[in-house]
């Protein structure tokens, strides 16, 4: 009974609070003495639907007076509404040290490698969206059955702690449903991949970006501008979406396949997308125009050849007819292969060898879709587009980020990933 009575003080907590930044949730992690207000997080703590909250662990916790780590990946969930949160973390306190890499929900890069010494804390802030598939008492989105059990539809909000030595001593939630937000619509280059070693450039782009700015990512993978609207994800974008908030388009891989959802790039598929934008404007919200990636083919020179057939310049020709805004991810996408070259930018793609995953006895070569060093290289290009090209956002960028080169792209062998622990050797839809 007495959890029946917590999970009612929660919701009725979230629905009730009148002032966006009063704390919502409030958990201290470790064994030493809890504030009055805060609930105490232990390595007994584990999650239950019927608390409503705790850990999901994927190896040995460790516990200190005002922290718990692991030298594994773990995971904290809390029963929520659908919303956005404010959530500002403590990370650290542990003698040893601590590197904590921090997602959100389906492996969104929320924070990356925050280091701090020996028995030493730091406060983070992030924003993350929680949302469910209803959009209203008679509708919902229509899922494909391998999105049932995908992270970013359930009722809670789930954080990953992963790196060296992840490490948290505290996680306070609020209500921050007045920020104004960036959607996300388009198809497996954008979505939030659920599994290793799959990624894409949505799931990484709110690394970039000040918790000032929520980033909600509807896209999915071998989604269509018509399949889109039919499955009623743009309806749920639209139920959602403020007056002053934006819309960013990314569709035309699967656009341009025959079969039912085949669009001509400079006639129907141009009238989709102003469909789109009509319905956005009716809302107050501001469309965003994104070409979309290349896909990894070369020719004899080392030149990346368009498979994209007209329907990239369609989006240009559509945003300078109608004054739109435009990130054109497909020339700085094309420039980054390019400046890896034929054979180092399969670094960049799902290309791995037999036996590099756990049952993987033949190999990975995808060309289409992206592994984490790509798709957070192409979230950099569209962070430095949107500086450039819509001003407004611009100060919502980190002032930390040291900005980006299509040309000229991180080492591939400076980057680190920590993998999360969810992984499928299956390729996502679309091609």
């Amino acid at each position: 009974m007495k959890h029946y009575f917590l999970i009612l003080f929660i919701c009725f907590s979230l629905t009730g609070i009148a002032k966006e930044k009063a704390s919502l949730l409030r958990f201290d992690f470790g064994s030493g003495k809890v504030k009055k207000g805060w609930t105490p997080i232990t390595p007994s703590s584990i999650y239950t639907d019927e608390k409503g909250f705790g850990l999901i662990p994927s190896g040995v916790m460790e516990e200190g007076k005002d922290f718990l780590s692991s030298k594994k990946p773990f995971y904290f969930s809390v029963i929520l509404p659908e919303g956005h949160y404010r959530v500002i973390l403590t990370l650290g306190g542990s003698p040893e040290g601590s590197s904590t890499t921090v997602k959100a929900e389906s492996r969104r890069l929320m924070l990356e490698n925050v280091k701090t010494a020996s028995g030493k804390t730091v406060q983070k802030t992030i924003v993350v969206d929680v949302r469910t598939p209803k959009i209203n008492d008679q509708e919902q989105i229509k899922l494909k059955e391998r999105e049932l059990n995908y992270l970013n539809w359930d009722n809670k909000l789930t954080l990953e702690f992963n790196g060296e030595h992840p490490c948290v001593a505290a996680i306070e939630i609020q209500k921050a449903d007045k920020l104004p937000t960036i959607f996300l619509a388009g198809n497996s280059t954008v979505t939030d991949q659920e599994n290793e070693p799959w990624a894409s450039w949505g799931q990484m782009f709110p690394n970039f970006l000040k918790p000032e700015l929520v980033v909600a990512n509807y896209a999915e993978s071998d989604e269509t501008l018509l399949a889109f609207k039919r499955e009623k994800r743009l309806q749920k974008i639209l139920s959602q979406m403020n007056p002053g908030d934006y819309l960013f388009m990314e569709f035309a891989h699967n656009d341009q396949k025959p079969g039912g959802n085949h669009l001509d790039a400079m006639t129907t598929y141009k009238d989709e997308l102003k469909y789109y934008m009509s319905e956005v404007r009716k809302k107050g919200g501001k469309p965003v125009l994104v070409t979309s990636t290349n896909r990894r083919r070369f020719d004899e020179n080392g030149k990346i050849i368009n498979t994209l057939e007209e329907f990239p310049e369609a989006m240009r020709q559509l945003a300078k007819e109608l004054n739109v805004p435009l990130i054109d991810l497909n020339a700085m996408s094309k420039a980054f292969y390019e400046a890896l070259g034929v054979e180092n930018s399969k670094k960049a793609f799902v290309h791995y060898t037999a036996n590099s995953y756990p049952g993987q006895d033949k190999p990975l070569a995808d060309d289409t879709h992206f592994n984490p060093y790509g798709a957070y290289e192409l979230a950099q290009c569209v962070t430095l587009a949107m500086r450039i090209a819509i001003p407004d956002l611009a100060g919502y960028i980190r002032t930390d980020w040291r900005g980006f080169s299509p040309g000229k792209p991180d080492p591939v062998n400076d980057f680190r990933w920590y993998e999360s622990p969810s992984m499928n050797l299956v390729k996502p839809d679309g091609n």
